[in-house]
């Protein structure tokens, strides 16, 4: 039985003396990086070391022993070995973290033993900066270690004193996620820290200590939170209560992207996990979306006995190489689409051959896969709003928001939308989580909500759910909801008539008193018009409504789109925390949480129908008959928008925007057009940039 652990020398550490068994070998956490490049800027500009590496004197451990580790930050594979023997790897995510670890026996040796985590070779060249340390090795098994002490949870709903389905965050006292002796069954999912429990109980066993418990089910409910100490023995209990806060009667909570590991063969849920999860995110209306394969969640649902909570949806998302696309409905005997195509049309020819279909969703836009980055400056015009190489935006949805992968600029993908709407196109905003796991990427923490009957979640009207989706009548969430009424009558994908006076819009902001709002913007056309900062807080002890107030615009002569957007710092609490960017451009980082309304059309110009910018500049334009100073002058009436539809029609015509005489006409023009000249061209010129590049 080893006795004494001898530490003789350590990355980036002050030799430490003797220490004994089961006392800390590494008391603080080291900076650790697996490439040249700094990854965000939170870290020191040096690391510690690219490993950490630890010689120790024992002896042989004649049965198994545990090794615990304490992770912050870790984005790729880092492996954990004691005398080059695996002990496994380091948890792939983002979060504060202490994992377990078995050491077999006859691991250790009599004399100098050697412990090292390291970055796995071979894998990508990008930098990982990592924090590791509150290494301990521990004379007991794994199993034996996380059971000494137990919880026994139950959660209840504090209004109808029902047990809810529900996650349960467990930290230690360093506000670690605590390894547990839960381990996930027909009730529960189980990861490092977190334990879904389908019918808000669980049984949780621990180490001898203090943890803080978090209860929570989502965005829409509030969060309870414990101070324990679990000891030797018996069972803890421990009773918690939440209650809905935010109010969405009348609205569907959707993920549109979820997947699991089961049928999509990466991520870590399995199926009957993503059934658990979901009741206890409170997501009403998922939809199934595992890579290139039709999934049906009917069945499993039952089987964990939450068909109650929600209504699933088959889905699929179609893979290819030139961009992904979530689809549905689809009917049950549907065969897959093909997604080997490279080419746009033949790609949604196929999906809405696909029996059932009515939703094409374009996914994460900005990412770069399979070389492909979609709404990347390379292949789309994004004021615009259009492909350059002429491939088919059939399209009638994309992801604004995508918790799984955030953008740096949180605001970047709102515009590309807001530009496709410029260009004349009917898409819908969507909010989605892309969930591959149970705990790194929480389902349903980016969500869409649906205007649709939503008084019994088991038993959603899909086809009207469906329906009121591809009018526009979502509000997009990630942490907010921002809600938009115009002329005290028309909300998210309505058409406004016209009035005589001012245009009145009403935007509210709501959320769980465990989220902040501080800023809040108001967009027409695309155009930042109006905005609020650092507002207070106007929530009470009963109430979600962070933030409330009429908004006046003048009146619009010719029609428009109005958006508004929330904005609040993001969640750092362990129990819901937002993701760091997933393929960032800067190693700087602020978190952020997001609202969105829908699109409200206004008929500014009364002809009982909506005309967007790309409209009104085709008409300037084929009035003008090819006169540039008689376009200028017909683009008057209009805003940027109209002004930078019309310069990409020129500018796709073969004439010019840079000549002389181009250039003297837009001085004379109104403020507006050479404006929206001028963010033409900015995107024009990024494009030919990146174009030109090999």
């Amino acid at each position: 039985m080893m006795t004494r652990l001898c530490l003789a020398a350590l990355v980036g550490l002050q030799l430490l003396s003797t220490v004994e068994a089961d006392d800390l070998l590494v008391p603080a956490p080291v900076h650790l990086r697996s490439g040249a490049a700094r990854e965000w800027s939170e870290f020191p500009e040096e690391a510690g070391g690219d490993k950490l590496e630890i010689k120790f004197a024992a002896e042989k451990n004649e049965r198994e022993f545990a090794l615990q580790v304490r992770q912050q930050d870790v984005k790729q594979s880092w492996r954990v070995s004691i005398n080059d023997k695996a002990l496994g790897t380091l948890a792939i995510d983002e979060n504060d973290q202490t994992l377990c670890f078995p050491v077999p026996a006859g691991t250790l040796i009599a004399g100098q033993n050697v412990l090292r985590i390291a970055a796995a070779a071979g894998k990508s060249a990008a930098s990982d900066d990592i924090r590791v340390g509150q290494v301990r090795l521990i004379g007991r098994p794994v199993a034996e270690l996380l059971s000494e002490g137990s919880l026994d949870v139950q959660l209840t709903d504090a209004d109808t004193g029902q047990p809810l389905p529900c996650r349960l965050t467990i930290v230690d006292s360093n506000g670690s996620l605590q390894s547990t002796g839960a381990s996930s069954s027909d009730e529960l999912a189980v990861r490092p820290g977190v334990v879904y429990a389908a019918r808000g109980r669980a049984k949780i066993g621990l180490p001898p200590g203090k943890y803080t418990v978090y209860a929570g089910r989502g965005f829409e409910y509030s969060l309870a939170k414990a101070e324990v100490v679990v000891a030797r023995g018996p069972a803890t209990p421990l009773k918690l209560q939440i209650r809905r806060e935010v109010p969405t009667e009348g609205y569907i909570a959707c993920d549109t992207h979820v997947h699991t590991v089961t049928y999509s063969g990466h991520g870590d849920c399995t199926i009957a996990e993503r059934m658990i999860t979901l009741a206890g995110e409170g997501i009403e209306l998922p939809i199934a979306t595992d890579h290139n394969i039709h999934v049906d969640y009917a069945a499993h649902a039952a089987k964990a006995g939450v068909s109650e909570y929600f209504t699933p949806v088959i889905g699929n998302e179609v893979t290819t190489s030139v961009g992904h696309f979530n689809i549905f409905p689809i009917h049950a005997s549907a065969e897959p689409p093909d997604y080997k195509s490279k080419e746009w049309s033949a790609i949604f020819d196929g999906i809405f051959g696909t029996p059932g279909v009515k939703v094409a969703i374009l996914n994460h836009a900005r990412d770069l896969h399979s070389g492909v980055r979609p709404f990347g400056p390379k292949l789309h015009h994004a004021i615009a709003g259009e492909n350059l190489d002429g491939w088919p935006m059939r399209f009638n949805a994309m992801e604004v928001v995508n918790s799984g992968a955030t953008q740096t600029d949180p605001l970047q993908l709102f515009h590309d939308w807001m530009g496709l709407l410029n260009a004349g196109r009917v898409v819908t905003p969507v909010g989605s989580s892309d969930s591959h796991d149970v705990a790194r990427y929480i389902v349903g923490q980016g969500r869409t909500y649906i205007r649709a009957g939503d008084r019994e979640p088991g038993k959603i009207d899909v086809d009207a759910a469906v329906n009121s989706f591809l009018q526009g009548r979502v509000l997009v969430s990630y942490g907010l909801i921002a809600e938009m009424t115009v002329n005290g009558k028309y909300g998210s994908g309505e058409l406004a008539a016209p009035t005589t006076g001012e245009t009145s819009v009403l935007i509210r902001i709501l959320g769980p008193h465990w989220v902040r709002a501080n800023r809040v913007l108001l967009f027409v056309n695309g155009k930042l018009v109006d905005e609020e900062n650092d507002f207070p807080d106007r929530r009470t002890n009963d109430s979600s409504l962070i933030y409330q107030a009429n908004w006046r615009l003048p009146r619009l002569k010719h029609d428009s789109h109005l958006v508004a957007i929330a904005l609040g710092p993001g969640v750092s609490g362990p129990w819901w925390k937002t993701a760091k960017a997933y393929q960032p451009t800067s190693p700087d980082w602020e978190a952020r949480v997001i609202g969105c309304s829908g699109a409200i059309r206004l008929d500014g110009d009364g002809d009982g129908r909506w005309s967007s910018p790309r409209d009104y500049a085709e008409r300037a334009l084929a009035a003008a008959e090819g006169d540039l100073a008689k376009l200028l002058a017909g683009l008057a009436p209009f805003d940027e928008a109209t002004a930078a539809q019309a310069a990409h029609l020129i500018q796709r015509s073969g004439k010019s925007l840079q000549s002389p005489e181009s250039s003297e006409l837009l001085k004379a023009a109104p403020e507006h057009v050479p404006r929206g000249f001028a963010d033409y061209l900015r995107a024009w010129r990024e494009s030919e940039r990146e174009r030109v590049q090999p």
